[in-house]
């Protein structure tokens, strides 16, 4: 029977998952950006679809620097990237306060966007490799309950900190940019100079050997790589759609239920939203993550897709604010399972030594999904105002389908060592 490696000094092991949960519960502001998307489109006039661009750069480039970020850990330690990503995201949040202020779309996308985006991603993909290094044992768990504080840091953002600070700066938009990114620095920069490499790892060499490069670059154009990301591509699409809109869809029902609703209760009833789907993507991540372990991945991703595409298919019908709350907060509940067994899969399907390197690329498909997602429902919502929500779940319901037949071709079966 074989045994998992743990590293030494096991009671040591926990700070670096709590801190990692803490870096990443600052990085799930960004999840929130829903909270902003009517009041943004309103005081400056820019469309939908303008201002969601702001949030799918963002992911974008989160995709894209967590690639980088894989393949620079491979040889390299990880708590300057971490440091790195979180004053980067910390910087966006300044810079779109100051793009704000200026009313200048270019520099939002250019600050909160392509500089936020990269910090997000550096900090996001060194913090779960780090801690599933850590832990060989309880990889879904502990991977699961990192990624759970992304997922939490919508709740924060949308019912305590935006609320706040908007109180506080009377409604100031521009200093409400600028006050969140001097708290993300403030929190996230402690907790990214916590990550460290197990003790029993070999000192980063400057170079890698020849060997190594080819056998680890082979991974990414694998049968069994690309259809795990284009099943997670799928996942993180669907879920997308409602991050990006989830408040203006829930106004849009509560209006047509109560035209006498005014903004101020609107906006509210978003914000809870946004909470209650925050909670239930966080959630997701670990107990999605957990139940890998013992379902097997692939078939944690079969039932994460295929439940969703009956959600998406009852979702038209619904007419009653608080079902349609409910289904929304069992989407991003799977919308978190992905992301919370992801990891885990990665790195029994390519092992550890390739894992920064496959789990950074596989994070494209978040790159992709973030731009597909909220630009789908922009463009629905600008084009078809009347049908924008029935043709956005229809759609969601198509992909979700076209993962859920994708992933009957994968298996948990690990790749071969000279694969």
């Amino acid at each position: 029977m074989s045994t998992v490696a743990v590293p030494a000094i096991t009671p040591v092991r926990w700070p670096i998952p709590l801190a990692g949960a803490v870096l990443h519960l600052c990085l799930g502001t960004v999840y929130a950006w829903s909270f902003f998307q009517k009041p943004l489109t309103a005081a400056y006039g820019w469309s939908n679809s303008a201002v969601a661009w702001t949030f799918s750069l963002a992911i974008c480039f989160l995709g894209l620097s967590a690639a980088w970020g894989g393949l620079r850990l491979r040889h390299a330690s990880p708590r300057p990237m971490a440091l790195a990503g979180a004053a980067c995201y910390a910087t966006g949040w300044l810079l779109g306060g100051a793009a704000l202020h200026f009313s200048n779309l270019p520099l939002l996308y250019l600050g909160f966007g392509v500089l936020g985006g990269t910090g997000l991603g550096l900090a996001y993909v060194t913090a779960v490799t780090t801690a599933a290094h850590w832990f060989p044992d309880q990889k879904g768990r502990i991977t699961g309950l990192v990624v759970m504080g992304f997922g939490l840091g919508a709740l924060v953002m949308s019912k305590i900190l935006a609320p706040a600070l908007l109180a506080l700066t009377h409604q100031n938009l521009v200093a409400v940019f600028a006050c969140t990114g001097l708290i993300i620095a403030a929190l996230g920069l402690p907790a990214a100079s916590m990550l460290r490499d197990p003790p029993d790892t070999p000192t980063p060499a400057p170079a890698i050997p020849a060997p190594v490069e080819p056998f680890a670059l082979a991974s990414l154009v694998c049968p069994r790589f690309a259809l795990m990301w284009l099943v997670f591509f799928c996942n993180i699409t669907a879920g997308m759609m409602f991050i990006s809109f989830q408040s203006p869809m829930l106004q849009d029902l509560l209006h047509h239920a109560d035209p006498g609703l005014g903004l101020e209760s609107l906006a509210t009833a978003g914000a809870t939203l946004i909470a209650l789907g925050s909670v239930a993507n966080g959630l997701g991540r670990f107990l999605w993550g957990g139940l890998s372990d013992r379902l097997g991945r692939t078939w944690t991703f079969r039932l994460i897709l295929a439940s969703q595409i009956a959600v998406f298919l009852i979702l038209p019908q619904v007419s009653l604010p608080w079902l349609f709350g409910i289904l929304v907060c069992y989407v991003l509940l799977c919308y978190g399972g992905g992301f919370g067994a992801m990891p885990a899969y990665v790195l029994d399907v390519f092992g550890p030594r390739r894992m920064p390197l496959v789990y950074g690329a596989i994070l494209t498909a978040w790159s992709a999904a973030g731009i597909a997602g909220p630009q789908i429902v922009a463009g629905i919502r600008d084009t078809y105002p009347a049908h924008a929500a029935a043709y956005s779940f229809a759609l969601a319901a198509a992909i979700l389908t076209l993962g859920l037949l994708l992933s009957l071709f994968l298996n948990d079966t690990p790749l071969a060592p000279t694969a």
